[in-house]
This record gives C-alpha cells, sequence and structure tokens, in this order.
C-alpha cells in the first residue's frame, strides 16, 4: 500500500527529532483499528513520541506506549489548541489523524511541519502542510 510506504519514509526521515501524533477524537465513527495500528508503527519506530488526544479541546497528552484512547461523539473539533502546544513544545513534526473538518485561528502561525493523516475517501483541503490518505 502507497501510504503505508509514504508515511514509513516521513517517519524515518524524521528520525531523533521531536514528534507529536495527534488524534481526534470528536468522532467515535473511525476507523480504531487503523488508528491503533498506526500508533503502534509511531511507539515502534519513534518511543519518545507524544500522543495528543484532542477534540475541541486537548483531553491528554502521553507517551506513545501508554496510549488508551477515549472517543467522543459529539463532532466538534478545533486544532488550534494543539497547534499552539505543538509550537510551544518546540515539535519538529505533528501527524494529525484526522477528517479535517475542525477549524482552527486563522492567525495562528506553524513553524514545524504538519501531516494531516486522513482516514476517509474523502479528503479535504488543509490549511497548510501535507495531507496523507490513510483509507
Amino acid at each position: 500500500m502507497k501510504w503505508q510506504k509514504a508515511l514509513l519514509t516521513t517517519l524515518q526521515r524524521h528520525q531523533g527529532k521531536k514528534i507529536a501524533l495527534a488524534v481526534d477524537t470528536s468522532t467515535n465513527e473511525v476507523n480504531t483499528e487503523l488508528i491503533d495500528n498506526i500508533i503502534s508503527l509511531f511507539a515502534q519506530l519513534n518511543p519518545e513520541t507524544k500522543l495528543v488526544q484532542s477534540d475541541f479541546k486537548i483531553r491528554d497528552v502521553s507517551s506513545i506506549d501508554k496510549a488508551k484512547l477515549t472517543y467522543y461523539k459529539h463532532g466538534k473539533s478545533s486544532y488550534t489548541e494543539v497547534l499552539e502546544w505543538g509550537e510551544t513544545e518546540n515539535i519538529d513534526i505533528l501527524f494529525y489523524i484526522t477528517d479535517v473538518t475542525g477549524y482552527f485561528y486563522e492567525e495562528l502561525k506553524v513553524d514545524y511541519d504538519v501531516m494531516w493523516l486522513v482516514p476517509n475517501d474523502f479528503v479535504p483541503k488543509v490549511p497548510f502542510g501535507k495531507t496523507l490518505k490513510i483509507a
């Protein structure tokens, strides 16, 4: 599969850098097995990765190996808090698993790489960064 190779290549290229994986938990209508497998991949390749669970606010930040995801049913999502957290934490690259239907403040400055991992067949235009369809 093409997207797995692209994700693996990107992770390998950022080996030794500060990485975070954010998961949009605003809905439970997602392929949880796929997301769990991606989390496992990050844990194997970069155990220092921080896992951020967020919907309209950050719900949890933990080590990738202690991941226990909780999903919500309200469908509201904001990327602002996670993107600001990434800036504060001096993240080199943020991978964000989301359907890209949330919002963020337009004035927001992001000075690190962002890769949007979209688990749907429909991939909306992202505000910045790169997109990788993982469906």
